[in-house]
């Protein structure tokens, strides 16, 4: 009889029946790990939570009143015998890949990842382990990353010229990674940044977690629109093209996504400008991470699977896709699963929209296979 394996691919989600823990599910369970806090890892239901711990604030905030554990990186947990470890997946802040050993057989479940280290969140650790579970939502030769520095310097010679032409500008990504690594990466002395509710709710969950943010102006009904201009805006993909953003008129805007390196993805976006920014690994890093593992097979969960597993098998892993729910019927990021309650003279959706639930996937280019991040 075949040895049954230590993770095995469930319609709930991953499961370790020796330690009966799933990791990132997506039905509710009894225990859940999750690798972060994106809506399509980290969903609501779940009896029992564990992550990292700079991911408290921001699970508490978007799934409500749970019952959450939380642990540093390499801090070991037990699970009815299972061993429980997470490293840095480079991800978002909090990120975390979830290694599982059991009598000497080591899984590792990388969640959503990058290796590029972007100054914001823990950078990438390679894990060894025999079984590497692994996401390839940019897994096409096509998607390259230039270095971070040479993006952010665009985008702040572009602020720099709408300020000195009287248009506001707009940049949009993701509330929880894009939102703080652009926030980051801004140069203060063109002017203040102002941020659209939902990102500034995302942002105080990570101040009360302990990270130190560089500051911002939540953008209320009062907020003159004329002391915007002098100033950058930061808004989530449900901002574009409502009257919250018209608002701001005359603008430029600003799309922060990996798929900005397809031909048409920013015409399709109406946006005046794409900048290439992903928290996910490329082509190339994708490639780096796995062989860095040392596995003896590779499962890939989400993205471009079925010719990334081939090109895979070419060059020698030996590598299968799986079905997964990681990035499937996502169509926004930013939402709680739960409503956030809604702050005193809250006006929705101008300062903190509650949407369709998803997460970090966005809308994938027509040549996605599987839904995909940015």
């Amino acid at each position: 009889m075949p040895k049954k394996p230590l993770l095995e691919f469930t319609d709930s989600g991953i499961y370790c029946a020796q330690g009966r823990f799933y990791i990132d599910p997506w039905k509710p369970v009894d225990d859940a790990v999750i690798t972060h806090a994106h809506s399509d890892h980290a969903r609501w239901g779940s009896k029992r939570y564990l992550a990292h711990h700079l991911s408290r604030e921001v699970l508490l905030y978007r799934l409500g009143d749970i019952t959450l554990q939380t642990v540093e990186y390499g801090e070991k947990v037990m699970k009815n015998g299972v061993e429980i470890t997470l490293f840095p997946a480079g991800h978002v802040i909090g990120s975390a890949q979830v290694r599982v050993c059991y009598k000497d057989e080591v899984w590792v479940v990388s969640g959503d990842y990058k290796v590029e280290d972007d100054g914001v969140c823990a950078p990438f650790e390679p894990v060894r382990c025999h079984h590497f579970i692994s996401e390839c939502t940019f897994g096409m030769p096509v998607y390259k990353w230039k270095p971070q520095q040479q993006l952010f310097d665009e985008m702040n010679n572009w602020w720099r010229q709408n300020v000195q032409e009287g248009k506001a500008t707009v940049v949009v990504g993701y509330s929880l990674g894009k939102a703080q690594r652009i926030l980051q990466n801004l140069d203060f002395s063109i002017g203040p940044v102002y941020t659209h509710g939902v990102i500034e709710n995302t942002n105080e969950a990570l101040r009360r977690n302990g990270i130190v943010l560089n500051p911002t102006i939540r953008i209320t009904p009062d907020t003159p629109k004329d002391e915007v201009r002098k100033g950058i805006i930061l808004a989530p993909p449900s901002s574009v093209g409502t009257p919250w953003m018209r608002r701001f008129n005359p603008y430029d805007f600003g799309y922060c996504s990996g798929w900005m390196s397809i031909r048409g993805a920013k015409k399709r976006r109406a946006a005046d400008r794409g900048f290439v920014l992903s928290d996910h690994a490329d082509w190339d890093g994708l490639i780096s991470a796995i062989d860095a593992t040392g596995c003896e097979k590779v499962y890939l969960t989400h993205g471009y699977t079925a010719s990334f597993s081939r090109y895979l098998n070419e060059i020698g892993f030996d590598a299968s896709e799986v079905h997964t729910l990681f990035g499937e019927d996502e169509s926004e990021e930013e939402a709680p699963t739960q409503p956030p309650p809604k702050e005193e003279g809250q006006k929705s959706p101008e300062t903190s929209e509650v949407l369709s639930s998803g997460e970090d996937l966005g809308e994938a280019p027509e040549t996605s296979k599987k839904g995909g991040t940015s």
